[in-house]
């Protein structure tokens, strides 16, 4: 008699679970419509492309690893905010590890390759770069919003998913982000002006 429960157990414990190649085939699908969005969110927050292909990678492993658990716990929502909350703590764990291990200095004797020089790439440049530069001075929470918001097109829902806030506090997050990007890219002088 307990063989026989312990069969059906198993039996409605398996029934309960997807098949792999279903899962394997949500996932290929979930990692096509995302796989931009998760490079552009990492490379938004690394700033460099080949850490922002090794974060991307990695977010997808996780992502995998957990995936049939965060398709029933997201009880038909959409996953990008749990994709980007991934990348996000990977992002987190990077910047920490490399606080405790600092890069080696380029030395005098390397030599670099020069940017392309196109009037196509020079064009806007000195604008672009105290965007970015600003971005980069704004706190974690508001340059994670922004990077969400713009460089993603995320909503204000999702994003209060993927940073764990309410909706109300996600749209003063950005308002606020907003307007200290504004004042930190047209002031012209090399300091925070909100400091």
């Amino acid at each position: 008699m307990d063989e026989a429960k312990q069969k059906s157990g198993k039996s409605e414990e398996q029934s309960q679970q997807k098949p792999k190649a279903q899962l394997d085939a949500e996932f290929s699908e979930l990692y096509r419509e995302h796989l931009r969005d998760i490079y552009s969110y990492s490379y938004y927050r690394i700033g460099n492309h080949h850490d922002a292909e090794d974060l991307t990678e990695q977010t997808f492993l996780q992502a995998y690893r957990h995936f049939e658990r965060a398709q029933r716990e997201s009880q038909g929502r959409p996953l990008r905010p749990w994709l980007i909350r991934i990348a996000h703590n990977l992002a987190a764990n990077l910047y920490r590890d490399r606080a405790r291990k600092p890069a080696t200095p380029i030395d005098e004797s390397t030599t670099l390759i020069a940017p392309h020089t196109t009037e196509q790439l020079v064009e806007g440049r000195e604008e672009l770069t105290r965007v970015l530069g600003g971005v980069q001075r704004l706190p974690e929470d508001r340059r994670e919003a922004l990077i969400m918001r713009f460089a993603l097109g995320m909503d204000n829902r999702e994003i209060a998913r993927a940073l764990g806030r309410s909706d109300g506090a996600t749209k003063v997050l950005i308002h606020r982000a907003v307007k200290q990007l504004e004042g930190l890219v047209s002031y012209s002088g090399g300091e925070d002006p909100n400091e």
